[in-house]
């Protein structure tokens, strides 16, 4: 049986729908079903991604009667239309556009206006009755072809266009007269010929194949693949390719195109949001060419093409039972649907329109948790500008993307990403994004166009990425050249400090002070229904009052890792530290951490007492010694002078402790054998805390933690001494305080060993980050350096500090689970890595059926949705 590689959309003889995006990409199969629902769409056929994939498996050829099926399918268009392909007295015109089973806005190729050649274009011109449309189609296939099928740059055909508009003095492509678009025409044609060698095709079946294989291809290009990287999208997926029938926009006053979300993308709000352009073509509103009209004029521009806008957007929101975005184009009066899709929103938006859903029931509360990607949930804590602060207002533009950012000001996204990897805060500047600047764009901070709508490429990208932007600020000029820009009478070179709101559509000068956003209703609603749901208990690494108020705001049920040497690093008490260090005998030793016991017992208190009822996790000092000792000449000589002793004694001292492999040396609870009088000095400090809030009326739950345990004997060791201090504390106080002794796993052998060292302690937390450094053999600090590499050439799917590696320190988790709790089964196990607030991490730790995860405080949201979503997963 022969392999179906097409599907036809054409009312009735539709033979896609919705849930085949794998197979049609979003595109092809929502056409589809748009088709089935009776609205009207221009027929057309969608090829599918087996073809592709096959196309680029087998070394750029198409699948054997691949060719055949389109020339037959293509006749039957004719046969529907009633036009003839390539015919130059009623010439039928095509759109080739790609599409991905997921929404890759911009990422790969469309040519528009296919099958026009110095014929047809007459013939179009005849039969419209409109030889300024004609050839202004003709322009525009041929810039567009000539960029996406021959690879000339699009700003040559940009340049001359511009060139050809200051010469006769005006602004839009609309003031061009028959004359001037027949000019351009030859010039376009004579600058393909200069950049190939060879005349612009004029056979339509040769545009139309050459083009279907340039979207093909365009699967592969570096824009697709960073972006596919980027939000881990796999590479074998390959694009469908949609021959539609053209409809056209630039028809004159009685036709226009524009985009539309049935909601608003940036907020949520329940407002029909879009816009659109009289006497235009949809690339026009995406790449920004000319800023678009507000969607509420068409109702006064047409008003019946409106309603007719509202009642298909509505009843596609209804269908979908989500937020859509649609393309349209409406023809002499005439409205056509070309695209829905699922619209990209911010993650404030994507909460607010899940909670109204929910009350308009639409959809579950199940389902309005699964709306919303939970490793995008942070961006609902971007700054917002102060409003106390005074600001310089340059220019307004549109917020395009909510949130609030400050940084150098750039042009080039090459530049961008210079700056970006030197740790500096940067503005990108543009006068209008492509998706060329994908790169340049995922470093900055935010982003300022110039030219471009709400649904500009800027927009789309930025608020999927949840990146302040502001687009569509008129008033600014910017020279890339010369690296300057002009606003409001200002003149901003690069690196120039500068400010955007993109909420307000503001661009203020300088660096404008910054403050956190606040909760709203949705949010606390999404995180009831998530509270509700899930079976992991959150925390949050905390290691100050502060942290630990912000990680009970945002629904912390506890600290799941509170780093004590943390609390060391300020100028006062690192020169304690230091000297504890450096001591030459007990007594000196003894009498640093005598000083430093005061102010441990009061970081204690202050946590404590924010996280009262909840239980904290205090890890005893971990890194190794010498972290905390001064390496520069000018530190040593002023620790030497503070200290009484010779630079050259100190610094012998300072190069005895040092290790070839620190992080596998002297440090955790091999410290704290070497050195018994250091973990008994914090744990004195964490009881005696406990012990006072208790007096006070204030329930405290300490948890003390053991770092860095290889062999059950090191846990016996430590445990035994906490135990002596504890009885004394306890008896001097004359408190029965509750607290539980347990241990990092953190090494494969404690991992393997589980069995025996839950015999001895109270709780396991999984330290995943040196897990996975010690299971893997990688330094975490040195490794970024070619980790990169190995997730680009598949070598692993993901960078296993970011997301943790199941196959492999999963296991020894697993392993670790079920030895623990086959040896003491109501032993308590959580994570306090970075995993921690991973959602595909988490996910493995509930299918674990570990107690808690712990995250630092601005991911506990992420992480209590992601522990929501991930039951919801299994229940399915």
């Amino acid at each position: 049986m022969t392999k179906k590689y097409i599907y036809a959309f054409a009312g009735e003889k539709t033979d896609g729908k919705a849930d085949m995006k794998n197979l049609l990409g979003g595109k092809g199969a929502n056409l589809a079903e748009m088709a089935s629902l009776g609205i009207n769409v221009p027929p057309g056929f969608t090829i599918s991604t087996d073809a592709c994939v096959y196309y680029l498996k087998n070394k750029n050829n198409l699948p054997p009667k691949l060719w055949s099926e389109v020339l037959a399918q293509l006749a039957g268009l004719e046969k529907t239309i009633e036009k003839k392909f390539g015919d130059s007295n009623n010439p039928l015109l095509v759109s080739v556009r790609s599409g991905a089973r997921v929404s890759m806005p911009g990422m790969m190729d469309t040519v528009l206006n296919l099958g026009l050649n110095e014929s047809s274009v007459l013939g179009l011109a005849k039969r419209t009755q409109n030889e300024w449309f004609a050839f202004d189609t003709y322009r525009r296939f041929i810039s567009m072809f000539g960029n996406v099928v021959l690879n000339i740059s699009g700003e040559s055909f940009e340049s001359i266009l511009e060139k050809e508009k200051f010469k006769r003095g005006i602004k839009f492509d609309t003031d061009f007269s028959i004359k001037d678009l027949k000019a351009i025409v030859k010039k376009f044609k004579a600058l393909v010929v200069r950049e190939t060698k060879k005349k612009f095709p004029d056979d339509p079946m040769k545009q139309l194949r050459m083009a279907v294989e340039a979207v093909f291809n365009s699967w592969n290009t570096d824009r697709a693949v960073i972006y596919r990287k980027m939000n881990g999208f796999s590479h074998d997926w390959g694009t469908a390719v949609t021959v539609q029938s053209m409809v056209f926009g630039n028809m004159g006053k009685t036709s226009a195109t524009g985009v539309a979300f049935t909601r608003n993308p940036a907020t949520g709000e329940n407002k029909f949001f879009g816009e659109y352009m009289i006497n235009a073509q949809g690339e026009d509103v995406v790449a920004g060419i000319r800023t678009p009209n507000f969607i509420d004029q068409l109702e006064i521009e047409m008003p019946e093409i409106y309603q007719d806008l509202v009642s298909v957007y509505q009843k596609l929101e209804k269908h979908y039972k989500d937020m859509q975005d649609i393309e349209f184009t409406i023809e002499n009066q005439k409205l056509y649907l070309l695209q829905t899709r699922s619209g990209k929103r911010t993650a404030e938006s994507a909460i607010k329109v899940a909670v109204d859903m929910v009350d308009e029931g639409l959809i579950g509360k199940r389902e309005a948790l699964m709306r919303v990607p939970a490793n995008q949930l942070d961006q609902i804590f971007h700054p917002m500008i102060d409003p106390k602060a005074k600001l310089k207002v340059l220019g307004k533009g549109l917020g395009a993307s909510p949130g609030a950012a400050s940084g150098k000001i750039v042009f080039t996204p090459e530049r961008a990403q210079e700056l970006a990897k030197n740790n500096e805060d940067v503005i990108l500047v543009r006068m209008e994004t492509s998706p060329e600047d994908i790169l340049g764009m995922s470093v900055a901070q935010g982003i300022i166009t110039a030219k471009g709508g709400m649904t500009s490429h800027a927009a789309v990208v930025t608020r999927a990425m949840g990146k302040p932007c502001v687009s569509g600020v008129e008033e600014l000029i910017v020279n890339s050249k010369s690296k300057q820009c002009q606003l409001g009478g200002v003149k901003l070179k690069e690196l120039s400090p500068l400010t955007l709101d993109g909420s307000s559509g503001m661009v203020i000068n300088g660096m404008a002070p910054l403050i956190q956003s606040r909760l709203t209703r949705s949010f606390t609603s999404m995180v009831t229904w998530a509270d509700e749901v899930r079976k992991l208990k959150i925390r949050a690494n905390a290691d100050t009052p502060h942290d630990a108020k912000m990680a009970r705001k945002f629904g912390a049920e506890g600290i799941g890792l509170c780093r004590t040497e943390h609390m060391f690093f300020n100028e006062e008490r690192i020169f304690l530290v230091r000297k504890m260090i450096l001591a030459d005998n007990d007594k000196a030793r003894n009498e640093a951490l005598k000083k430093l016991l005061p102010i441990q017992r009061k970081d204690f208190i202050g946590i404590f007492k924010v996280m009262e009822g909840l239980p904290v996790t205090i890890r005893l000092l971990d890194p190794p010694l010498h972290e905390f000792l001064p390496h520069s000449t000018r530190e040593i000589k002023g620790l030497a002078r503070e200290l009484k002793v010779s630079s050259t004694t100190l610094l012998k001292k300072i190069e005895s402790l040092s290790e070839a492999n620190p992080m596998l040396g002297h440090r955790g609870c091999r410290l704290g054998i070497t050195y018994p009088e250091i973990y008994k000095m914090q744990v004195r400090a964490i009881l005696e805390a406990g012990c006072r809030l208790t007096k006070k009326g204030i329930k405290v739950n300490p948890e003390i933690m053991v770092p860095l345990v290889g062999h059950v004997n090191e846990f016996k060791i430590v445990r035994e001494y906490i135990l002596e201090v504890a009885a004394e504390v306890l008896k001097k106080e004359g408190v029965d305080l509750q607290y539980k002794i347990g241990t990092m796993i953190e090494l494969p052998r404690a991992a393997m060993t589980a069995d025996e060292i839950a015999m001895e302690a109270d709780f396991f937390s999984f330290g995943t980050n040196d897990l996975t450094q010690t299971a893997f053999g990688l330094s975490r600090d040195d490794s970024a350096s070619f980790l990169r590499q190995y997730v680009e050439q598949g070598l692993l799917n993901h960078d296993p500090f970011v997301t943790l590696d199941q196959d492999g320190v999963g296991k020894l988790i697993q392993i670790a689970v079920e030895k623990g709790r086959k040896a003491k089964p109501r032993i308590h196990m959580g994570v306090c890595g970075e995993h921690g607030g991973d959602p595909a991490s988490i996910d493995y730790f509930n299918r674990l059926g570990l107690d808690y995860v712990s995250c630092s405080p601005y991911r506990v949201p992420t992480a209590i949705l992601a522990a929501a979503q991930a039951v919801i997963k299994e229940d399915h």
